[in-house]
Order: C-alpha cells, then sequence, then structure tokens
C-alpha cells in the first residue's frame, strides 16, 4: 500500500469542509468506506476515496438524500464520466448566477443614475427557482467578469433576441424527436450543429470560445445530463412525456461530437 498517496480521515475533513463524524458515518451505511484501517484505528483515504467523496458532496449539494446518492453511485458508470455530466449541470448554473448578477447590477446602475427600470430585463436569471435548495459554488473571478461584461453589453433588443433563439433551439429540438427522424440525420445533426453554436457563445462555459476547455467532453456531458435530471430533460419533454426527447437531444449531440469536435 502507497501510505503516501493516503490521507488520514482527519486531513479529508479538513480539506472537505465536513467533519470525522459524517466520514465514519459515510462507512457505516456503506456509502464511504476508508480505504484501510491502521493498527491506531484510524482511517485512511486513498485517491479513489477522494473521487468518491467528491461525488457524495456535490449530489448532497443537489440536493439528493443520502439514500439516492448510494442509488447514484452504484449504477456503474465510470467516474470521469459522471464527474463531466456533474460539471455540465455546474456550468449551466455558473452560467445562470452570472446572468443573476447582471440582472442586479443592472438595477442597482438605473436606481442610481435615476433611469427608468426595464421589467424584461430585471429578471434574467431568476427562471430557475425551483434549484433553491440546489449547490451554489463560488466561481471564478475571470467567468463571472466574462458574463456580465458579455450580458451588459447587450441591448436589451439583442437579449431579446438571445432568449429567443434559445426558445425556438428547444422548440425544434422537440419537433424534430416527434417526428421520428434519427438522431443521425441530417436535420438533427443541424440542429446539434445549432446548439454547439449557442453553447459557444455562453462566456464562462468550457464551449466558450477560446475558453481552451474540452468542449466535446462538455457537449457529451450536457447531452447526458439532459437524460439523467428530469428538470432539465423536460425542456425537451415531447407530447408522448418520459425522456424520450431527451434522449434524442443526447444522442444526436454525441453523434455530432464524435464527427465533429
Amino acid at each position: 500500500m502507497d501510505e503516501d498517496r493516503e490521507w488520514a480521515i482527519q486531513q479529508i475533513a479538513k480539506l472537505a469542509g465536513t467533519t470525522s463524524r459524517t466520514l465514519r458515518h459515510y462507512d457505516d451505511i456503506g456509502l464511504l468506506a476508508p480505504t484501510r484501517i491502521g493498527r491506531n484505528g484510524y482511517r485512511h483515504y486513498d485517491e479513489t476515496a477522494l473521487v468518491r467523496l467528491q461525488r457524495i458532496l456535490l449530489l448532497r449539494d443537489l440536493g439528493l438524500g443520502l439514500p439516492q446518492i448510494a442509488e447514484v453511485l452504484t449504477r456503474g458508470e465510470g467516474e470521469a464520466h459522471a464527474l463531466e455530466t456533474h460539471l455540465a449541470w455546474l456550468r449551466q448554473e455558473q452560467n445562470r448566477l452570472a446572468r443573476q448578477i447582471a440582472s442586479v447590477q443592472t438595477t442597482i446602475d438605473a436606481l442610481r443614475g435615476g433611469e427608468r427600470l426595464m421589467a424584461e430585463n430585471m429578471f434574467d436569471g431568476f427562471d430557475h427557482t425551483r434549484y433553491r435548495d440546489e449547490v451554489e459554488q463560488r466561481w471564478g473571478k475571470k467567468a463571472y467578469a466574462d458574463s456580465d461584461r458579455w450580458w451588459r453589453s447587450m441591448s436589451a433588443d439583442e437579449k431579446a433576441t438571445w432568449q429567443q433563439r434559445v426558445s425556438d433551439l428547444g422548440r425544434d429540438w422537440i419537433a424534430a424527436a416527434e417526428s421520428g427522424i434519427a438522431p443521425a440525420s441530417a436535420e438533427a445533426q443541424a440542429l446539434a450543429e445549432r446548439h454547439v453554436q449557442w453553447l459557444t457563445g455562453i462566456p464562462g462555459t468550457p464551449a466558450a470560445a477560446g475558453a481552451g476547455g474540452d468542449v466535446k467532453a462538455y457537449v457529451i456531458g450536457l447531452g447526458e445530463m439532459y437524460v439523467a435530471d428530469p428538470r432539465f430533460g423536460a425542456n425537451y419533454a415531447t407530447s408522448a412525456g418520459g425522456t424520450a426527447g431527451a434522449e434524442f437531444v443526447r444522442d444526436a449531440l454525441r453523434i455530432y461530437a464524435d464527427a465533429n469536435l
């Protein structure tokens, strides 16, 4: 055993912002077992255990209970792939929070400058109130600055045009899924291209132009998230219900990413 790549329970508790008692509880319920227990009874954790703990904390902050977290962790998907899905959701949240910041700052500027408040500009980014119990992370200053500068630089008409673009894309995805065409068809791949172009126009995501992120992994992870998370999958729900619409989007995005990214 390479003990140089292990951490004692007290170290992990401090680094993760939790407690040794919580980590012992995770062991008791079979959620996170220590890599080994020393002769002195101290628990030790290796890199694999740390990755699992990171996923547990992410899922807990997303509002899942421990039984639900255990179910997610037993699905058998690779750790890196699972974390890509988490990251895709977090990037979405990053953009939403940046939009909230820009919206509030616009209101402050209008109030201080004696300008008229524009109702259509005051609530951008507040359209996901059903996610209040979910994670609120501190995002990098550059990501915030890029998104804030991008949104605030747009006129009211430009913002409305951008929002209409998002709405049209969702509508066209649903129509395509309901038409019965294949995800690999020319029509579906044209939608996938539009989807990726939309993503590359949002500062603060790994898909943003010039961000240097893994665009392929981000697009594929985002597609998986649409299916795994019913809240996002609802944006692509067909009249038949279920996850068929989201699965169609996911498959089309994966085919496009494999061929073009």
